[in-house]
């Protein structure tokens, strides 16, 4: 199987397997951290990149042409069954960066970010470095599973200095899909108190069977921006491309004002526009192997932890490839578990501490990987706690 096969990462300038120690505190550890899959590109990306490389100029490139915008649109319409609207779209160099910029258009120094944690570490730090206030709305965790607490959210967006609802849709890390009637809610609520909401969906093609991401774009045109990319679904985050879809003209110029004029950043990167135009036109068929492949992956681990670490809880997983394990019952602290995997284990997982003080007791397992590499780091994890 495509998704079986073994890719030495190493030696690559890798963030998760080259530079594990920057993390971690040691080198050659076995790694199921950073938000990547170590599964190669689909062949049809492969062969689009490598046509594009035999063309021996490399010069600035545009994105704003029918070919791309009609690829996100097939996509869109073939996956989730909405229709949008070409013109609402435009280019970003990460997904990040579309929320920082949008935050910034939207908002002022001091002003409330909202976020649903625990939370992406990125949104933490995003938020702190443009001077915004990071404002939880901290998720109610009960058996197993998340759900938002809509009554504290009501309070804190009828504050008038929380702008902003930065909402992570799937979230991250909890694997939760926000089903259409609590996007409802988070709408109304937000119309109500004129709060904008930006929807990260980076991780809305991996969802597990039976789920159905909800694109908020298709419940909401007013007071909204969607921002995401094929990055995670097709594993090309270095390719350096994304892109968002803001229904709001006056705000779809100032964007791309800041984007090309502030930021001189007008040129897009050729093999990231070549990837995600490749991805979304052909391999449809490829994300449901992959989603098969990772939902295998999951039921391996449960069967695994509910075997040999019964005490541990996994959170259940309706999207992305990083499973949120419960390790409140070990009779271990967080640093005390961490330092076992390391030096006894050789094996890095991320601590859910970095996602926020909800998640002090988790650990974040990125399942993007071979069922070998899967066994490898179960086993290693056994070992921890020997």
């Amino acid at each position: 199987m495509f998704f079986d096969e073994p890719i030495n990462r190493k030696g690559t300038h890798c963030t998760q397997w080259d530079y594990v120690e920057d993390r971690f505190g040691e080198k050659n550890l076995l790694p199921f951290t950073i938000s990547d899959m170590d599964f190669k590109v689909p062949a049809v990306v492969e062969a689009a990149l490598i046509k594009r490389m035999q063309h021996p100029v490399f010069g600035y490139t545009r994105w704003n042409h029918n070919e791309f915008k009609q690829a996100v649109c097939k996509w869109y319409s073939e996956r989730f069954k909405s229709r949008i609207d070409s013109d609402w779209l435009v280019y970003s160099p990460s997904v990040m960066y579309s929320i920082k910029l949008l935050v910034t258009l939207l908002s002022n120094p001091g002003d409330g970010i909202i976020i649903q944690t625990p939370a992406y570490d990125a949104f933490y730090k995003m938020i702190k470095e443009n001077k915004r206030k990071i404002v939880p709305n901290a998720l109610i965790y009960d058996a197993n599973s998340y759900r938002i607490d809509f009554e504290e959210l009501t309070r804190l967006m009828a504050q008038p200095e929380n702008k902003v609802l930065l909402l992570c849709s799937p979230h991250n890390p909890t694997g939760r899909v926000w089903q259409k009637d609590e996007l409802q809610r988070m709408i109304e609520l937000a119309r109500i108190h004129d709060v904008f909401i930006i929807s990260d969906e980076i991780h809305m093609d991996i969802v597990r069977k039976g789920q159905r991401h909800q694109p908020i774009i298709e419940l909401l045109q007013k007071n909204v921006a969607l921002v995401t990319s094929g990055s995670k679904t097709f594993n090309f985050p270095g390719l350096i491309y994304s892109y968002g879809i803001i229904p709001d003209s006056k705000l779809r110029d100032r964007f791309l004002t800041q984007l090309k004029e502030a930021d001189g950043l007008s040129s897009t990167s050729i093999f990231g526009m070549t990837a995600t135009i490749a991805a979304y036109d052909n391999e449809s068929k490829w994300v449901d192997k992959l989603n098969d492949y990772l939902d295998d992956n999951i039921a391996y681990v449960i069967a695994y932890l509910q075997e040999y670490h019964p005490e541990l809880v996994v959170t259940k997983s309706e999207a992305t490839y990083l499973m949120w394990i419960d390790c409140t019952a070990l009779d271990l602290t967080m640093v005390e578990l961490q330092q076992r995997m390391i030096r006894k284990g050789k094996v890095a997982i991320m601590s859910g501490e970095i996602y926020g003080n909800e998640g002090r007791n988790f650990l974040r397992l990125n399942v993007g990987c071979s069922r070998e590499k899967l066994i490898d780091g179960l086993n290693r994890f056994t070992l921890s706690l020997t």
